[in-house]
């Protein structure tokens, strides 16, 4: 199983960044994902999920209406779209395989997802 994230980078406040995460070794179809992120010195946090067909989506407060996840199932491959992005959305980002594929659970909790990929760096300067 694999999962690669993507497209991190530096960019200015209210920049726009996409992320991709492709992946490997799994029934993508089958499998909720998730976008989570960590900040020097913090806890992991939930940023998005989408569900199996992306017909469910969630966000976090901090991040709603301004990122916005999407999927395609034919490449294996979910992304992240970031636009108006903070200096305090600076963090590492991770995406993540959950087997909750309809989001009907706690999907906001790291401990829920199956697999995970390495993480991209995001920095946002002011």
């Amino acid at each position: 199983v694999q999962l690669q994230a993507s497209g991190g980078g530096l960019v200015q406040a209210g920049g726009s960044l996409r992320l991709s995460c492709a992946t490997s070794g799994f029934t993508f179809s089958r499998y909720g994902m998730g976008w989570f992120r960590q900040a020097p010195g913090k806890e992991r946090e939930f940023v998005a999920a989408i569900s199996w067909n992306g017909g469910r989506t969630d966000y976090s407060d901090s991040v709603k209406d301004r990122f916005n996840i999407s999927r395609d199932n034919a490449k294996n491959t979910v992304f992240l779209q970031m636009n108006s992005l903070k200096p305090e959305d600076t963090a590492v980002y991770y995406c993540a395989a959950t087997k909750d594929l309809y989001l009907s659970g706690t999907y906001y909790h790291t401990v829920k997802y199956d697999y995970w990929g390495q993480g991209t760096l995001v920095t946002v300067s002011s």
